[in-house]
């Protein structure tokens, strides 16, 4: 820019010169009584054109020329994945752009669109996706997308099948949703599979980049306490979610700014937060306010404590008849039987799990 500039003030410069080299010449040749002529008119329209062009690169953009930048997570092995620059959705063609932006809005705002009084449909129970996938699923260990794309179709043994990520969607708005799934060739469906597309363009398939999901949490040697759990809760999260646990709604609005934990607009019991280890793991990276997963604000055992307080309260059902088929490949803290061990269904919901998992490792 400053080259520009300084190139800017020359050539003003040399266009005042030649003005005044212009009229001194037309007045030499007047008093000598010689013809005119073109004098320096056609050096001067040059200089102009030269002006013309240095003030509009104060308006042209600078990457005019240059090629988009590549659609993908910018990564290494040993950094965390946060997902794509939106900035970079500008490159796109006006179609494929207008869909993934469509797909990231309805993960920040499926109420709005989808909830019970959604503009689209009313298909959910107010919450929106980024309740439970932060910063629209970006966010490092916050139950982000960072894996959606690159590993599925996939075989998931909660289902006994390979499932496909509109499956995987579909699930979560049948279950942490507790709502009704989406039609898979509707546009809403399209938009937020090609959202998770366009966040995993540059992870090879097969992949996880580091910081998907959700963070795994060591195994308690004792069974999660609900008791000390409530007091955790009270002292740390009821300021946002309730000391009810419903959640806290947005003035005239049809969502939440603080979702509800448990009651009927919360997840159901066939949601993965609804077992233990998958919400411990969320809370100690993301919650409360202001945590992060290398600044936590909880212990790995209030983690633990404050998940089971909060899975113990009544919320939705949800038939599970067709949940593992193999109710040997059932995770040690899924919460409800038949069991292809000998351990009670309380040990499964609270723990502890260590003693389950070594009887599924035994040779």
């Amino acid at each position: 820019m400053l080259n520009t500039v300084i190139i800017l003030i020359a050539t003003l410069l040399v266009l005042v010169v030649l003005h005044v080299l212009d009229g001194a010449v037309k007045a030499m040749n007047e008093r000598a009584g010689l013809p005119q002529g073109n004098g320096m008119r056609n050096t001067i329209r040059a200089v102009w054109v030269l002006l013309a062009l240095v003030v509009a690169q104060f308006f042209i953009p600078a990457d005019l020329f240059e090629p988009p930048p590549p659609q993908q997570a910018v990564y290494t092995t040993d950094s965390l994945w946060t997902g794509a620059d939106t900035t970079r959705l500008a490159y796109l063609d006006d179609e494929q752009e207008e869909l993934v932006r469509y797909g990231r809005e309805l993960i920040r705002n499926t109420a709005h669109y989808l909830g019970p009084q959604g503009t689209v449909a009313q298909l959910t129970n107010g919450m929106n996706c980024q309740n439970c996938h932060l910063n629209a699923g970006t966010r490092p260990w916050g139950n982000n997308y960072g894996a959606v794309w690159s590993t599925y179709p996939k075989f998931r043994a909660r289902s006994g099948g390979t499932e496909t990520a509109a499956k995987r969607v579909n699930d979560c708005f049948e279950r942490s949703l507790n709502g009704t799934a989406l039609d898979t060739s509707g546009r809403e469906m399209r938009a937020i599979l090609a959202y998770m597309e366009w966040l995993s363009t540059g992870i090879t398939h097969g992949d996880k980049a580091k910081g998907r999901g959700i963070v795994e949490l060591a195994y308690l040697d004792r069974p999660a306490d609900p008791g000390r759990g409530k007091v955790i809760y009270d002292g740390k999260c009821a300021s946002c979610h309730g000391a009810d646990g419903h959640g806290v709604e947005l003035a005239n609005s049809d969502a939440y700014q603080y979702p509800p934990l448990w009651g009927a607009h919360s997840y159901n019991e066939g949601a993965g937060l609804y077992r233990m280890s998958r919400f411990a793991g969320y809370v100690k990276a993301n919650m409360p306010l202001g945590a992060s997963w290398d600044s936590p604000l909880l212990s790995d055992e209030e983690a633990w404590d404050v998940a089971a307080y909060v899975n113990s309260q009544e919320r939705p059902s949800k038939d599970l008849a067709g949940d593992w088929p193999d109710i040997s490949k059932k995770p040690v803290d899924h919460p409800f039987g038949p069991f292809a061990d000998t351990f009670p269904e309380t040990q499964h919901k609270y723990g502890p799990y260590g003693p389950i998992a070594a009887y599924y490792k035994k040779p």
